[in-house]
C-alpha cells in the first residue's frame, strides 16, 4: 500500500480496532461501540457555589450546563466585574428562568455587605466587610494623583482574617487568627473599593491582614481573578510576604510578573527573631537566598519590606548592615522604608523624620535603590488590623443571637 492511501485507511483501521476492543471487553455490539466512540466526551458539573472569581470560561460552562447559550456567560462575566452586581436576582439582563435557576442550585453571587467604612482626611478609605460566617476583614484603597492630574488607586487586600505570625509590631497579630481567605473573599475587597471610589483600582498590594504565603492557593487564584477578569495588570500587583519556608520557590515556579515583596524589619538574624518571631524557623540567609533564586528564575526585582522601629532598628549602623547584607546576595534589590504606625498597646514607635531620612541616605550612598513610603490614613486606624481589633474579638453574633442575648441579659439583670 502506498504511503498516502496507508494515512487515508488509518482512521479506519483505529475505529475497527476500537469496535473489536469493545466487543472483547462486552460493551456490546460493533453498532453499540461505535455509538460510544461517536459520543461526545462527559463534563464534570460544576458543584454550587459562589460566582465571583470564576472565569468567562468557566461562567460561559456554567450557562451550558443549565441550557443556556455562551452568551449568557459573557453577560455574566460583565454583571460580576462590571457592573458589580451583589445578588443573583439583581441579574436582571439574564432570564428570570436562569436566575432562578441558579439560586435554586445552590449559586451565589459571594459578595459581602460593608460593615464599616471609616475616611482619614487624606482620601483614603478604609472598609470592614462582613463575611459569610461573620468575621470581619479589612481593606483599604489609598488613592493619589500625580503631577499630572491623573489618579492611581492602590487596594490594600487582606489574604486571612486575622494573622498566625504575630509579628510584634503588627495590628493584625495582636487581633488573633481565624482563618484563611477564600479566591472571591479577596476579589471582591477590590470590587468594593472600586464601588467606593467609583473609579477602577489601578495596583493591587497584597499587605493587608494576613501572610499571604499560608494561603498561597486562593491567593493565586484571586491573583488570576484580578488581573485577568477585573484587567489589572500583572505587573501592578504586589505580593508580600514575612517569609514562609518553601513557599518562595513554589511562587516562582508560576513566574508571574508581580512582585515580590519581603517584610525583612531587621539586618540579622538575632535582631529579626525579636521583632518577627516566626524568623526562627527561617534563618536570614536562607531568605536571601531564595530570594536571589526568585530573581533568577522570574527576571523579576524583590523588594525588601522594612518598617522603622524608633530606637530599635532605625539607626545608620542598621542602615549600614542592610546594605552589607544585600551586597552579599547580589543587585537588584529594592528596600521600601516604610516609618512605624503607631498601633494602640504597642511599645514601638514611630521614628523622628531625621532618622528616617538618615537611614535612607546611608542606604543610598552604599548604591542601594530606596524609597521611604508615604504614610497615609493615621487618622482612619489605617494601620493593618487597626481597624478590625476596634470592631471585633470574636465572630459577630448572627441577629438572632443577638436577641437572645439580649434577653438573657434582662434576665439576668431583673
Amino acid at each position: 500500500m502506498r504511503p498516502m492511501a496507508a494515512l487515508r485507511h488509518a482512521p479506519i483501521a483505529r475505529a475497527a480496532q476500537f469496535r473489536a476492543l469493545a466487543v472483547s471487553c462486552g460493551i456490546g455490539s460493533p453498532e453499540t461501540a461505535a455509538k460510544v466512540a461517536s459520543a461526545p466526551p462527559v463534563s464534570k458539573k460544576m458543584a454550587p457555589g459562589v460566582l465571583i472569581g470564576m472565569s468567562e470560561s468557566d461562567l460561559q460552562q456554567l450557562a451550558l450546563e443549565f441550557g443556556q447559550d455562551k452568551y449568557r456567560g459573557k453577560q455574566l462575566h460583565h454583571l460580576l466585574y462590571k457592573r458589580k452586581i451583589k445578588e443573583i436576582q439583581d441579574l436582571s439582563q439574564v432570564p428570570l428562568a436562569f436566575r432562578n435557576e441558579l439560586q435554586e442550585a445552590g449559586w451565589r453571587v459571594g459578595r459581602s455587605p460593608v460593615y464599616k467604612e471609616v475616611t482619614a482626611a487624606d482620601g483614603t478609605v478604609k472598609l470592614l466587610l462582613k463575611l459569610e460566617d461573620n468575621r470581619l476583614v479589612e481593606t483599604v484603597g489609598i488613592p493619589v494623583e500625580d503631577a499630572k492630574g491623573s489618579v492611581r488607586l492602590t487596594a490594600c487586600v487582606s489574604s486571612q482574617v486575622g494573622c498566625p505570625l504575630r509579628c510584634s509590631f503588627c495590628a493584625t497579630g495582636k487581633g488573633g487568627f481565624a482563618r484563611n481567605l477564600k479566591s472571591h473573599e479577596i476579589v471582591e475587597q477590590v470590587l468594593a473599593l472600586e464601588e467606593i471610589f467609583k473609579r477602577r483600582v489601578t495596583n493591587v498590594v497584597f499587605m493587608g491582614m494576613g501572610e499571604p504565603m499560608l494561603n498561597l492557593k486562593e491567593v493565586l487564584e484571586a491573583h488570576r481573578c484580578l488581573n485577568k477578569d477585573i484587567q489589572i495588570g500583572q505587573r501592578m500587583i504586589t505580593i508580600s510576604t514575612v517569609g514562609v519556608p518553601n513557599t518562595i520557590k513554589r511562587l516562582a515556579s508560576h513566574k508571574l510578573q508581580s512582585t515580590l515583596a519581603v517584610s525583612l524589619h531587621a539586618p540579622n538574624q538575632k535582631l529579626r527573631e525579636q521583632i518577627v518571631p516566626s524568623a526562627k524557623s527561617y534563618p536570614l540567609d536562607a531568605i536571601m537566598n531564595d530570594c536571589k533564586q526568585y530573581l533568577l528564575e522570574t527576571s523579576r526585582r524583590v523588594s525588601f519590606e522594612y518598617t522603622l522601629l524608633a530606637g530599635v532598628n532605625d539607626t545608620v549602623d542598621h542602615a549600614i548592615e542592610l546594605a552589607e547584607l544585600l551586597h552579599k546576595w547580589g543587585p537588584g534589590y529594592h528596600v521600601n522604608l516604610i516609618p512605624f504606625n503607631p498601633i494602640d498597646g504597642s511599645e514601638y514607635k514611630r521614628p523622628y523624620r531625621k532618622s528616617v531620612l538618615a537611614f535612607s541616605a546611608a542606604l543610598e550612598s552604599r548604591k542601594v535603590t530606596v524609597s521611604v513610603r508615604q504614610t497615609r490614613g493615621l487618622d482612619a486606624s489605617a494601620a493593618c488590623g487597626q481597624l478590625r481589633n476596634e470592631f471585633q474579638k470574636v465572630p459577630l453574633l448572627e441577629e438572632s443571637q443577638q436577641v437572645e442575648e439580649s434577653e438573657l441579659e434582662m434576665a439576668v439583670s431583673s
